[in-house]
């Protein structure tokens, strides 16, 4: 590297970092960068006729360093004749030409380019059915009445959360006890509601229809489908084991992932399930208050599912109207329920 060279680098520094002490840690930094871009740049050797001449990529490199150059030493000096023709820029506003290769180009990172268009919806606000009761069932309670205010208590659940916990950090051996324990406590509640003696395995070969307990699973990454449906035993009767299902004896059925059913069917080879019948899961009985709970006057409530915008804008106009809504009924309690925003917004 030549005096000029190296006394260029050194402003160009200087400007880069807005260090303008010659400290040891500054000296130290720049002696870093120069090792940094040498190594990167290592030089290109040809043989031949062509070895004096460069290709088109070097020979445009280095036209780009010679007029970066020259920018940045007409800052620092009267701009001679021939310099004068283009624009005289400040260290601020200098813009390096090169990309590394492998990177995008630098993009114009404005809040602009990045604000979403909060248009409102022309579809939505020309519509013809605004405030259109679709089904009505029994009569709702008028909204002039009188009511007192609710008395709101915090719900003390036995199983609720009395210390921080991180979300999806949970140890894998625990989330496989919970899951296990939640097939198990289904399992029995099916066997006492429906009278089942008790339950096999998955694994044994039976000569004659078997009950099993399990969860349902898919055997490939797509969504599930009858030829795909498999069943994990439990833990006490299967160990866990994995058998696949043919359901093609079930007049109706109704299955997703994760489900924990009760199967009954033959299993002759141990290898594969022919799922008979199927026993649906139990109903959860419902909430009986304790006296102090209720109350006696009838409470509005108000269920609002979303999306709360429309396909082709993020306005919020169905949000807007359901607070009006709000508003206007003054109910009691109010629900809201996803998705806010439509997984196909545009």
């Amino acid at each position: 590297v030549s005096k000029s060279e190296l006394g260029n680098e050194l402003i160009a520094f200087a400007v880069r970092k807005e260090a303008l002490l010659l400290t040891l840690e500054n000296l130290l930094t720049f002696e870093h960068e120069m090792l940094s871009k040498k190594i990167a740049k290592p030089s290109r050797k040809k043989d031949g006729r062509w070895s004096n001449m460069g290709d088109i990529g070097s020979v445009q490199d280095s036209m780009e360093v010679d007029e970066e150059e020259e920018n940045l030493l007409d800052t620092y000096a009267s701009p001679s004749k021939s310099a004068q023709k283009r624009a005289i820029t400040t260290p601020e506003n200098l813009r390096s030409k090169r990309t590394l290769s492998g990177r995008s180009p630098r993009l114009n990172f404005s809040p602009n380019s990045f604000s979403p268009s909060a248009t409102p919806s022309q579809k939505y606000a020309t519509r013809k059915n605004r405030g259109e009761v679709v089904a009505s069932f029994g009569s709702a309670p008028g909204g002039g009445r009188a009511r007192s205010a609710p008395s709101v208590q915090v719900y003390n659940a036995p199983h609720s959360l009395t210390k921080p916990y991180k979300f999806m950090f949970q140890d894998l051996m625990e989330n496989r006890d919970v899951l296990s324990y939640k097939i198990e406590e289904l399992g029995e509640a099916l066997k006492a509601h429906y009278k089942i003696d008790e339950f096999s395995s998955v694994m044994v070969p039976a000569q004659e229809p078997v009950t099993v307990l399990g969860q349902i699973a898919c055997d490939s990454n797509g969504k599930l489908n009858p030829q795909s449906i498999i069943l994990e035993g439990d833990r006490e009767h299967s160990s866990g084991a994995f058998i696949p299902v043919d359901i093609s004896e079930l007049m109706d059925y109704s299955l997703f992932p994760g489900q924990v059913v009760v199967m009954e069917g033959m299993n002759s080879t141990g290898k594969k399930l022919i799922a008979s019948k199927l026993y649906e899961g139990v109903p959860l009985p419902f909430q009986k208050p304790t006296e102090a709970a209720t109350d006696p006057e009838p409470r509005l409530v108000l269920v609002a599912c979303g999306p709360y915008t429309t396909l082709d804008s993020i306005a919020y106009e169905p949000m807007m109207d359901l607070i009006e809504t709000i508003n206007k009924d003054k109910p009691d309690v109010c629900i809201l329920l996803g998705p806010f925003i439509d997984s196909k917004h545009k």
